[in-house]
């Protein structure tokens, strides 16, 4: 692995790093993404992901967190066109000026984007899926991709997105969830599609026309569908439901975020799947 210093912001190394974290256009173009922070980085790697460039900052970073990153890069396999990852060291001034956050531990990775879509989602007996509609705050995405890591959900099906999976403030937000469950990205009859092949019970969350989740059958493969808090699901979705779930709303308000409904509403599956599993 090649290892080299640089102290310079105009570097173009340094400029490219800078302009992946902010243009998901240029991430698409170079198919690369950033990922900061070491437990990050972990989930990243272990997820099949390939990196190619791994900035440290020695005044930072723990020289064992360096030489376990390096460790993994070694074995990881080729990379595309069979470039050579390399490692650039640079100081703690210009690690302020490019890291997305501060406590990362000095670790800010370029990575390869790894193709997986809907085709490559493979799920076992009675999975527990969420499928987002539309979603357009990467910390929202985040957020749920934390819960559904939590309640060991099988995957996490992002539909029609307004934010690309690689946007650094997902990342950031979902702490390495991203790649520690299973997520992809595909159109809403794509999804339908797959899910009633697989005879996944569609499960909608709305207001209007709907049960009570709680008093809803959630052992069984399910999908929980949700869209954003402004506009709610599209009709595709409404007309292709197995059931229509609602949270109750006891106080003035008719709307809970999103990530918030979908831990209450992943975590009663959880709930049921445990109570089901009890002798």
């Amino acid at each position: 692995m090649r290892i080299e210093t640089v102290t310079s912001a105009q570097n173009p190394k340094i400029k490219e790093l800078l302009a992946l974290q902010e243009k998901s256009r240029l991430r698409r173009e170079k198919n690369l993404f950033v990922v900061e922070g070491k437990r990050e980085l972990g989930h990243c790697m272990d997820a099949g992901y390939l990196i190619r460039t791994l900035f440290t900052c020695p005044e930072i970073c723990q020289e064992q967190d360096i030489e376990e990153i390096s460790e993994k890069i070694l074995v990881q396999g080729p990379l595309p066109g069979q470039c050579e990852p390399s490692l650039i060291e640079i100081p703690a001034a210009l690690y302020e000026k490019v890291a997305y956050r501060g406590s990362t531990e000095g670790l800010i990775a370029e990575t390869v984007i790894r193709p997986f879509g809907l085709q490559d989602l493979t799920v076992g007996e009675n999975p527990l899926i969420v499928v987002l509609e539309s979603v357009e705050k990467p910390g929202n995405l985040g957020a749920v991709l934390r819960s559904a890591d939590s309640a060991g959900a099988d995957a996490v099906i992002v539909c029609d997105p307004l934010t690309d999976l690689y946007n650094p403030n997902l990342i950031r937000a979902s702490i390495g969830a991203v790649f520690s469950v299973p997520t992809v990205t595909a159109g809403s009859q794509e999804t339908i599609d797959w899910l009633k092949a697989r005879n996944i019970r569609i499960l909608t969350a709305q207001l209007q026309d709907s049960g009570l989740y709680y008093d809803t059958d959630m052992t069984a493969g399910t999908a929980i569908v949700m869209g954003t808090e402004s506009t709610g699901l599209t009709d595709i979705w409404r007309k292709n439901a197995d059931r229509h779930i609602r949270i109750p709303m006891l106080g003035k308000l008719d709307s809970l975020n999103v990530s918030v409904s979908a831990a209450i509403l992943l975590y009663e599956a959880v709930r049921q799947r445990n109570r089901q599993d009890k002798p």
